[in-house]
């Protein structure tokens, strides 16, 4: 079954934004590549992206960036997992 969701336009922006941004961590960076990756394909999330991002939205050393984009890649995940 082909996936239909994809990152939306602004949060493809914010994940482009913070891929340019020197000031940016790895885990911003790791989450909006998949983001990106995401934008305008039937990409889904994998088993290994599902747990990073799961693992920031249930963390409280994380910015509102960061947790926004955790919060897209899980919604590109497979429901049945």
């Amino acid at each position: 079954m082909t996936n239909k969701k994809q990152s939306s336009s602004k949060m493809a922006s914010l994940a482009s934004s913070v891929l340019t941004d020197s000031g940016s961590s790895q885990i911003q960076k790791t989450l909006a590549g998949s983001v990106l990756s995401q934008a305008g394909t039937s990409h889904q999330t994998g088993t290994e992206m599902e747990s990073v991002a799961s693992a920031v939205l249930q963390s409280d050393k994380y910015n509102e960036t960061t947790k926004s984009l955790a919060a897209s890649v899980l919604s590109q995940s497979d429901k049945k997992r």
